[in-house]
């Protein structure tokens, strides 16, 4: 307890000391977890609305104008007798029309100047989420395409798979990028450091001389390189919730249109404590980075 309480007073005064060169480490620390952190409340608030979508996914299926009773009543029955479905509904043409010109009253004109009605009848199948086992309703899917009657086959899930895999990969990016960002943090926390370590040689080594433990020679190097992580990521995690705030004062309504009418929300509390406890990792291991050597005489000859 005294080792930390000692580091942790020097590392801060040796932080004060060289508050220029410390002020680079700590916005190269709060940079990296401002990419990271933006990317994680994209992923959390893109995800919440992916859980969602697929809880309440659908499959429509699109019949043949010249579609017949008995074609229409083989695909309801393949429907029924699949067990994954928790309702299904037909939509005329007639009612294909008039839901879209109530959902989209701007187009409605255009709609009504064409000859034909373009509205194909369709049956809306719910899926039920305790038996809508994900190749079950594939393998379905497969089976209402092929059949007689049939115009088209959309279903939900598809899509949102394939959004999903994309968010995945425009995730492992923005790691990869905080990552290496992180990397290049712990470069300049190590090289403040170092700096402090050089001006107080002279003191290292009668720290050596009279034998005090490693823990008083290296730990306020490292404490100094964690307070900075902190620092850092405190400014990060305040600079996030501003703009958070900001993104909210000014696009809240575009974005909850965007999120399926989800609002925005800022990351978890336990995802800030986790940013704020990397920030100091990162910290502390620049400075352990730099001070590692020190004290090493001291080792040596014992």
């Amino acid at each position: 307890m005294r080792a930390l309480e000692y580091s942790l007073r020097q590392g801060w005064l040796s932080l004060w000391r060289a508050r220029g060169a410390t002020t680079f480490a700590v916005v190269a620390i709060a940079l990296a977890l401002i990419v990271l952190g933006a990317l994680l409340m994209l992923t959390w608030n893109t995800q919440r609305v992916l859980a969602r979508l697929t809880d309440a996914a659908e499959f429509s299926v699109y019949l043949r104008d010249d579609a017949t009773s008995e074609q229409r009543g083989a695909i309801e029955a393949a429907l029924d007798g699949s067990g994954v479905l928790s309702g299904r509904e037909y939509i005329s043409k007639q009612q294909a029309g008039a839901r879209f010109r109530s959902q989209h009253p701007d187009l409605a004109t255009l709609s009504d100047s064409l000859d034909d009605d373009p509205f194909p009848a369709s049956i809306e199948a719910r899926l039920d989420p305790n038996s809508a086992q994900e190749q079950r309703v594939v393998g379905l899917v497969r089976t209402v395409t092929s059949m007689p009657g049939v115009e088209d086959v959309r279903y939900d899930r598809e899509w949102l798979s394939r959004f999903s895999a994309a968010l995945r990969a425009v995730g492992a990016a923005g790691l990869t990028l905080a990552f290496v960002m992180g990397i290049a943090a712990a470069v300049t926390v190590a090289a403040v450091v170092r700096l402090g370590l050089q001006s107080r040689q002279e003191e290292i080594e009668i720290m050596e001389l009279v034998g005090a433990p490693l823990t008083f020679i290296r730990g306020p190097f490292v404490a100094e390189g964690l307070l900075q992580g902190g620092i850092g990521a405190a400014v990060a995690i305040v600079a996030l919730w501003v703009g958070f705030l900001v993104a909210s004062s000014w696009w809240g309504d575009a974005l909850a249109s965007a999120l399926n009418g989800a609002a925005l929300e800022f990351l978890p509390l336990r995802t800030c404590a986790g940013l704020l406890v990397g920030g100091m990792a990162v910290g502390a291991i620049g400075g352990f980075a730099a001070a590692r050597h020190a004290g090493f005489a001291n080792v040596t000859d014992r």
